[in-house]
């Protein structure tokens, strides 16, 4: 794990303890610290072992003079949240694990950080960036919004990469994170039951730039107003990169569609930054593998292709894996985050058939006959995949691709990813 005399002798109250909380209260207790920790699961409290310098307490009701910081799960709506006005009242800063490992580092070996957000991209993009990195002979460590808690993972040895995801949510939390490398994907709308708007909403996301030194590089892919307008407002070196940077996606499987391309353009542009050899970076793209649920290849039967993309939680994100192929048959529905699709119609003279699921199938059914597509309710992602199975001919392609969230009929999209694979394994 990560610990650092940084945090010796002072006081932090954790709140949350699901995994990053569990590696946080773990880290703060090696560095020396005093830990209250609390989860309003008893459970979760229960789960952590009895240490020295560790209280179970809540924040909430618990006098907090003297501490240095409320290390808060990056899922509590800190907007809405009384642990806000708590830490407001006892003048104790809410931070998150994130912000602990800023004040970490100058402890580290001599290192670099890549930190990287975007409304949707940023797993495949770090993902994808670790992958370069470590092909390219250096060590590497993927953490924050993907992968295990930063904390809990070793430090790196001198000349590593730490190649960080960061959702709005963290970096709020976040107050000093100088990144060697910050990237802004894209910003569209999402999470607005956090944000007062989208402006705040794009705010957020600019922050990772106004915690950087002026020598270190700000890359963005500037292709929508948001990211466009945060491009022009920041100082020192900005890198623009875009989608048209990629001319062709034929050499790399896991890496299809127009999202993807904006993708690999901000990766390649991070790894030249950290001083990766082009030729490197070309056999790093062939060779990444991708990610589960996101684009996923899960079967070719009978010369129909299954492609897993659950990860596709609004239309925004759904949009591009419908540009990526040109006869889809489209499995989509869930619990709705608008409601329209307009983010997908310019693409719907891809759809062959499409297939309504979860709560807003009625909803989704009325858009597309609308919009003059063939279109079924199937209710369950089960009857969705036999129904399209049937129906796609050989070249076509079976898409999950929701555009909604999964919470409706499963726990997350991870279960509706590996509920779609286990039925696609299963036809004859």
């Amino acid at each position: 794990m990560i610990a650092s005399e940084a945090f010796s002798g002072k006081s932090y109250a954790v709140y949350g303890l699901a995994r990053s909380g569990r590696a946080t209260v773990d880290a703060l207790l090696a560095s020396g610290a005093d830990v209250t920790a609390w989860d309003e699961k008893p459970e979760a409290r229960a789960s952590l072992a009895p240490r020295d310098k560790l209280r179970i307490a809540d924040p909430l009701v618990t006098a907090l003079y003297g501490y240095s910081g409320i290390v808060v799960s990056p899922g509590v709506p800190i907007n809405r949240h009384p642990i806000a006005e708590r830490s407001r009242r006892s003048t104790v800063p809410l931070i998150g694990d994130i912000e602990l490992f800023a004040r970490a580092r100058a402890g580290l070996p001599p290192h670099k950080v890549v930190g990287i957000t975007g409304t949707n991209g940023k797993s495949t993009t770090s993902a994808l960036l670790h992958h370069i990195v470590t092909s390219a002979g250096l060590p590497a460590a993927l953490g924050g919004n993907i992968g295990l808690p930063i904390l809990g993972q070793e430090p790196l040895p001198e000349g590593g990469v730490y190649v960080l995801e960061l959702s709005s949510y963290q970096i709020d939390l976040t107050h000093s994170l100088d990144c060697d490398v910050a990237i802004l994907l894209n910003v569209t709308p999402d999470h607005l039951d956090r944000y007062d708007g989208m402006d705040d909403y794009a705010a957020s996301k600019a922050r990772l730039f106004t915690m950087q030194s002026p020598e270190h590089a700000a890359i963005v892919a500037a292709e929508d107003d948001y990211t466009r307008a945060i491009a022009g407002q920041l100082e020192g070196r900005v890198i623009l990169v875009s989608s048209a940077d990629v001319r062709d996606q034929s050499r790399w499987p896991s890496l299809q569609g127009p999202h993807n391309a904006q993708n690999v353009a901000a990766a390649v542009a991070a790894a030249r930054e950290l001083g990766i050899d082009d030729a490197l970076i070309a056999r790093a793209l062939e060779t990444y593998p991708g990610l589960p649920h996101r684009m996923e290849r899960v079967a070719e039967k009978h010369g129909i292709l299954f492609v897993n993309d659950s990860k596709a939680t609004n239309p925004t994100s759904t949009a591009p894996a419908l540009a990526a192929y040109p006869a889809i048959h489209w499995i989509l529905g869930g619990l709705a985050k608008s409601d329209d699709l307009d983010a997908c119609l310019p693409y719907l003279d891809h759809v062959r058939a499409a297939y309504a699921i979860g709560d807003a199938a009625d909803q989704f059914v009325k858009i597309l006959s609308t919009n003059g597509k063939k279109v079924e309710k199937s209710v369950t992602l089960e009857k969705a995949i036999a129904s399209a199975a049937r129906q796609a001919g050989v070249g076509e392609v079976v898409l999950l691709s929701p555009a909604c969230a999964s919470f409706d009929q499963f726990k997350d999209y991870e279960a509706r990813g590996a509920a779609f694979r286990a039925a696609v394994e299963a036809l004859a």
